[in-house]
């Protein structure tokens, strides 16, 4: 087995696979993490799914440890604006249908209609997020819901069996120092300096990297963590880079940091994702600031027109904020795991950031790097090498996929950005199953085949919310007895009602976490 794994860059990406392989590892394999104190971190992760907490069960961190130091919320969906016309919301929930004499919720919804708001009629999460709710009581406990939630020990993403009801919103920045923390105190050797070389050995494999003062850092296993300069797997093994450039055209993103009195705004339990002129732009409430972003096609409008944008849709609170410009690489390594070196996060790959995949791909890849550890004999690690390489390319795969969905299904087509987003070449995998989701909403049999992290309910939701699609009733349900599904509709509406009495607002519960007085505890914001 690899008893030396050497990371190539900090992070979120470098410190949470150096804390995930001594969580699973112990001292049976060293650790040693590379970064640079002249390489700035992406540091705009901001949002995840809800399978982040299979990575702080896996490592034992509880989360009143961690998420006070990182001004952590809750997410419980993401709310979509303007997608469809101006003025138009919808949610994505993290909420499976439930099932009426074996439909979908939603299939009887677009069948009865009962009112305009399918997020509403068919998820108690919406509500939540309209109403600013914690998924918490002030004790700790969880909402009342119909989830099942008993998983029992470490889990990782394999044993995802119920879908839980929320993620978090963080700082990425503040998440790396506190992975940081956990990692040194459990053994990982912190080297702070430049990579100036990467040595290869007579078989093409990486020897060490050269640090600029500490010299030469030699491992069995090398993790490429350095983000879109993909410094190992790109720049010193030359593995090719399948773009999805002409798919998902959104290739540049401008990010602000801004301060907040969430006193007064309240923290809506969501990623909202406002529909602009030339992308999108992101809203992410954590406890002290909101991190904000706009994602945009560069094909369609300059830096200095994006961050204008940005700065406008912020108003005043942007005007002393420094931006910081990012340019994206759209696509995936034709290969993950090259030789002795994986590629994990950034530096293997990234899809359009709209779905917060971008540290659900990180911590799939630690997973598999973990269930797929080189056990030291050539034949093994070759089949291990395929399987890990074959499962990552999978991920990327149908991410993009479900990306694509989002604009090809828009209502929206007032310039000529949107306008292009209906005739830009489509995957054909996707191509194949729009035709049978004209006859049929999608089911877990018509989505992409291979585990990307999405589930059907998931593609139901967003070609429900975006209006551009026909949505088809089935005309079984016509000839069906309807009464149990009006029976969930108005046990949906009365569960919802009954747990926004209930519940604090989300600021409430975590005013009350980070210990603030009585006095500043309560939301002045309308729920």
């Amino acid at each position: 087995m690899a008893s030396n794994v050497v990371i190539v860059g900090g992070g979120t990406s470098g410190w949470m696979t150096a804390s995930y392989l001594k969580a699973a590892f112990g001292d049976r394999v060293n650790v040693t993490l590379v970064e640079s104190k002249n390489v700035p971190s992406i540091g705009v992760g901001e949002a995840t799914f809800s399978t982040i907490r299979h990575f702080f069960n896996y490592l034992g961190v509880d989360e009143g440890e961690w998420m006070p130091e990182c001004h952590a919320t809750y997410k419980l969906a993401v709310r979509f604006e303007d997608w469809r016309e101006p003025g138009h919301v919808f949610y994505h929930p993290f909420e499976r249908n439930r099932i009426v004499d074996g439909f979908p919720l939603t299939d009887w919804w677009v069948q009865k209609k009962p009112t305009e708001r399918f997020d509403r009629d068919s998820f108690l999460l919406a509500s939540m997020c309209d109403a600013k709710s914690s998924p918490r009581y002030l004790d700790g406990s969880l909402f009342d819901s119909i989830f099942d939630l008993s998983d029992g020990g470490r889990t990782t993403l394999s044993e995802q069996n119920t879908q839980f009801p929320y993620a978090y919103h963080f700082d990425a920045a503040l998440l790396a120092k506190f992975l940081t923390r956990y990692g040194v105190a459990r053994g990982v050797r912190h080297v702070l300096d430049d990579v100036v070389d990467v040595v290869l050995d007579d078989q093409g494999a990486i020897d060490h990297v050269r640090t600029r003062q500490q010299g030469d850092v030699h491992g069995d296993l090398f993790v490429d963590c350095t983000g879109f300069r993909a410094l190992l797997v790109h720049k010193a093994l030359e593995e090719p880079f399948i773009s999805f450039q002409d798919h998902l055209p959104n290739d540049s993103a401008v990010a602000l940091r801004v301060p907040s009195d969430m006193a007064a705004e309240g923290l809506r339990p969501a990623t909202t994702a406002t529909a602009k002129d030339a992308g999108w732009i992101w809203t992410i409430p954590l406890f002290e600031r909101v991190g904000t972003g706009y994602v945009y096609a560069s094909e369609y409008a300059t830096p200095e027109e994006a961050e204008r944008t940005l700065r406008e849709f912020v108003g005043p609170a942007a005007d002393d904020v420094a931006a910081n410009h990012i340019r994206m690489r759209i696509g995936r390594s034709q290969r993950a795991w090259v030789k002795n070196c994986v590629a994990i996060g950034l530096s293997n790959g990234f899809v359009e950031p709209l779905e917060s995949t971008g540290i659900f791909i990180i911590q799939n890849g630690i997973e598999q790097l973990v269930k797929n550890f080189p056990v030291g004999h050539a034949e093994t690690d070759d089949g291990l090498r395929k399987a890990y390489n074959r499962q990552a390319a999978h991920v990327m795969d149908g991410l993009r996929e479900f990306m694509v969905l989002h604009w090809y299904a828009s209502g929206r087509a007032d310039n000529q950005y949107w306008k292009d987003t209906k005739t830009r070449t489509i995957p054909d995998g996707l191509a194949e199953r729009l035709e049978q989701w004209k006859v049929k909403l999608p089911d877990q049999d018509s989505i992409y085949p291979h585990y990307h992290g999405f589930e059907s309910y998931s593609y139901r939701a967003i070609i429900l919310g975006l209006g551009g699609l026909p949505v088809p009733s089935l005309p079984v349900l016509g000839k069906l007895d309807g009464t149990a599904a009006d029976r969930e509709f108005q046990q949906v509406a009365d569960q919802a009602a009954a747990l926004l009495e209930k519940l604090p607002s989300q600021y409430e519960y975590f005013a009350h976490l980070h210990g603030l007085p009585p006095a500043r505890r309560t939301a002045t914001a309308g729920r």
